[in-house]
């Protein structure tokens, strides 16, 4: 598939911190929140291709979904959303933590296929790939990591064209992809593992999750 048009929903630190940088390599953008008059300075960031609105606007405008909420949003999303998001490829960026998050972190940490499993089941219907998840924004801006490095990004989806999108949009990002595997494999790179928010570059990904 070609990818022309990105709908990001939630756009905070990495949804607007993408958006930015993959506005600027060309893409079509539009940012979305529950308060869009506020996202003017992003925009103007993100370029001339770039626009914002509502999320049901985002989702309808993309080929590709970047999600980047706070998980206990995600039991927020209404009937109409949910539904609108079935057969997209949806890229979930999201981390659980229970301090804000309460019991729905709870659940996706104790998830044995890992926070992208546990997404796939609440967003039923939608083409779930993990990614993006491991990076701090600021870093994420550089696209480089302290020690000069492009970061890795690692991915996970069981769906090949949400895959391969993925690896595109962090190519053209200007950082380097690491597919992991399978979606249940998103648990190797979940909240308190050895890459997460390291910024680690592809090779550092490689040895630590002991991958090839």
């Amino acid at each position: 598939m070609k990818i022309r048009k990105i709908g990001i929903v939630g756009s905070g630190n990495i949804g607007g911190t993408l958006g930015i940088l993959l506005g600027r390599a060309g893409y079509e953008i539009f940012f979305s929140s529950r308060h869009p008059e506020t996202l003017k300075d992003l925009v103007k960031a993100a370029g001339p291709k770039a626009s914002a609105g509502n999320v049901a606007e985002a989702i309808a405008f993309g080929d590709v979904i970047i999600m980047s909420l706070p998980m206990k949003a995600f039991r927020e999303l209404d009937a109409e959303t949910r539904k609108a998001l079935k057969s997209k490829i949806v890229i979930d960026t999201s981390n659980p933590y229970p301090e804000r998050d309460g019991a729905i972190a709870e659940e996706a940490r104790r998830d044995p296929g890992g926070t992208g499993s546990f997404v796939a089941r609440l967003l039923s219907g939608a083409r779930i790939v993990r990614a993006f998840n491991t990076v701090y924004f600021e870093d994420l801006k550089k696209t480089i990591n302290k020690d000069g490095e492009k970061i890795g990004i690692p991915i996970a989806g069981d769906d090949e064209d949400g895959v391969k999108a993925a690896i595109e949009l962090a190519e053209h990002a200007g950082l380097v992809p690491v597919v992991v595997g399978g979606l249940s494999k998103s648990k190797m790179f979940d909240v308190g593992t050895a890459v997460y928010a390291t910024s680690a570059s592809a090779r550092e990904i490689k040895q630590k999750l002991k991958l090839k």
